[in-house]
């Protein structure tokens, strides 16, 4: 499908327990604009639900990845880190819920962003998304938003928080909560379809 973001790779990291909404919103919305749109699932993290070895990483509300109802190739295709390619990631997305808490400890993750950072490639990460940019130590001096749990982790890294629904600082997007996933997107797809 021609749109927006035709030739663009988005690239969305998930952890146990995240919040469904904000992986599944991303991936329709930037699928209509025709990006490419890659899942990386961490099994890692917090998991209240029975656990057992093959369990796929599941979001709060049910939802695993892959994710059943959406054909794999259609809209999104998994991946895993050590497959990704640099030069071809042009936005790095972070949804929130419980799974930035442990991509926040996850060495591979962290170095990824990292990298996009030094290579000026959009990191984007909504609701407590921003954990994962605060912990790669990127933050400081930058102004963001987030879920207001993490607010204080935000000015505590040395960045400005204000509470709106996207903020844009450079080549990082931080939003605020589902609410403004429509906002935030919008924001992502503005700043790719230059």
């Amino acid at each position: 499908m021609e749109g927006k973001l035709t030739g663009k790779q988005i690239v969305i990291i998930v952890a146990q327990e995240f919040e469904d909404v904000e992986l599944l919103y991303p991936i329709l919305r930037f699928s209509e604009e025709g990006a490419e749109i890659v899942v990386v699932a961490i099994n890692e993290g917090l998991h209240p639900r029975p656990s057992v070895d093959g369990k796929p990483v599941t979001g709060r509300f049910g939802h695993p990845v892959p994710i059943p109802v959406m054909a794999e190739g259609n809209r999104y295709r998994m991946s895993c880190l050590e497959e990704l390619s640099l030069n071809k990631i042009d936005c790095l997305l972070f949804p929130g819920g419980f799974s930035p808490d442990a991509l926040r400890l996850h060495e591979g993750t962290l170095e990824l962003v990292r990298e996009c950072h030094q290579h000026g490639k959009l990191l984007a990460a909504i609701c407590h998304g921003p954990w994962v940019l605060i912990s790669a130590g990127i933050m400081a001096g930058k102004q963001a938003t987030g879920y207001v749990a993490v607010k204080d982790d935000l000015v505590n890294a040395g960045a400005e928080f204000l509470d709106l629904p996207a903020v844009k600082d450079g080549n990082i997007l931080t939003g605020r909560v589902p609410d403004d996933l429509p906002e935030f997107c919008q924001e992502i797809i503005k700043i790719l379809s230059v």
